[in-house]
C-alpha cells in the first residue's frame, strides 16, 4: 500500500534525524569530559601580587610545592599565594622564572605544575589539614576519591553505549538503542556527581584553609566543561530511548495495519 510506505519513511526519517542529533550529543560530551579531565583549570586562585609573594620566600615555595612531602596545607598555601590552578591530576604555580634570593623581583613569569599521584588520589584527608594526629576527615576524603573515579565510569559508559551503538547499526535494528540510551543517562548521573562532589570538597576545604583576604577564587573552565557535559549526556540519553521505544510501538501498529 502506497500510504503505508510513505508512513514508513517519515518514521524512518524521524527516528534518523533523532539517532543524529543524539550521536552528536554524545561525541560533544565526550570531548569534553575529555577535555577537563586533561585540563587544571578546574579552581583557580587569583592573588593581587604573586610576584612579590615569592620573591619574599624565595624557591623554597616551589621546593615545599614539588615535594614528595608535601601535604593539603603546604600546597594549598603555595596555591594561594602563586596564582594556582587545580584540576584532577595536576596543581600549578605561576612562580618567576629565575626566583634567586640574590636577585631583584622579576615579572617574567612561568606556570610550573606537579602530577597528583595515583596514592595521592586516594590519600586520607585530615580534620585539620596538614595535622596528621586531627583524624580522618571521612567526607572530604571520599568526595575527593569519587572526584577522581566518576569521570572515567562516565567516559566508559558513554564509550560502552558507543560500542553497543555500533551493534545495532550493524543489525539494522533500533532496539539496542534503548541501552545505549539507559547507559548514557548513567553516564550523565555519574557526571553530575562529579560536579557535586568536586564544588562539595572545595567548599569544605575553603572552610578548613580560609582564602587571605587578597586572594580570589573561583571555578575555572575545565569545571564547566564538565557542566556543560552533563546536560548533553541527558539529551542524548533522551533521544536514544525515545527514538527506541517510539519506532517500537509504531512498528506494531504498522504490522498490525498490515494484517488487518
Amino acid at each position: 500500500c502506497p500510504c503505508v510506505a510513505t508512513q514508513g519513511a517519515m518514521m524512518d526519517n524521524r527516528f534518523a534525524t533523532a539517532l543524529v542529533i543524539a550521536c552528536v550529543l554524545s561525541l560533544i560530551s565526550t570531548i569534553y569530559m575529555a577535555a577537563s579531565i586533561g585540563t587544571d583549570f578546574w579552581y583557580e586562585y587569583h592573588t593581587l601580587s604573586p610576584a612579590e609573594n615569592v620573591s619574599e620566600a624565595g624557591r623554597s615555595i616551589w621546593e615545599e610545592f614539588v615535594s614528595k612531602d608535601a601535604d593539603e596545607k603546604t600546597y594549598t598555601d603555595a596555591l594561594f599565594r602563586c596564582n594556582g590552578t587545580v584540576g584532577l591530576w595536576r596543581r600549578c604555580i605561576t612562580v618567576p622564572k629565575n626566583s634567586h634570593w640574590y636577585s631583584p623581583p622579576e615579572t617574567d613569569m612561568t606556570t610550573n605544575c606537579i602530577s597528583f599521584s595515583l596514592s595521592d588520589q586516594f590519600v586520607e584527608k585530615y580534620i585539620e589539614p596538614g595535622n596528621h594526629n586531627s583524624g580522618t576527615d571521612f567526607n572530604r576524603t571520599y568526595l575527593w576519591r569519587l572526584q577522581f573515579l566518576l569521570p572515567f565510569v562516565s567516559i566508559g559508559l558513554m564509550c560502552f553505549g558507543a560500542l553497543i551503538g555500533l551493534c545495532a547499526c550493524a543489525c539494522r535494528s533500533l532496539y539496542p538503542a534503548i541501552a545505549t540510551g539507559v547507559l548514557h543517562f548513567l553516564a550523565g548521573l555519574c557526571t553530575l556527581g562529579l560536579v557535586g562532589c568536586y564544588v562539595a570538597g572545595i567548599e569544605l576545604l575553603h572552610r578548613k584553609l580560609p582564602l587571605p583576604e587578597d586572594v580570589r577564587g573561583e571555578f575555572g573552565w575545565s569545571f564547566c566543561l564538565a557542566c556543560v557535559s552533563a546536560p548533553l549526556q541527558f539529551m542524548a540519553a533522551a533521544l536514544f530511548i525515545w527514538a527506541a521505544r517510539t519506532n517500537r510501538k509504531e512498528f506494531t501498529l504498522l504490522k498490525a495495519y498490515r494484517v488487518a
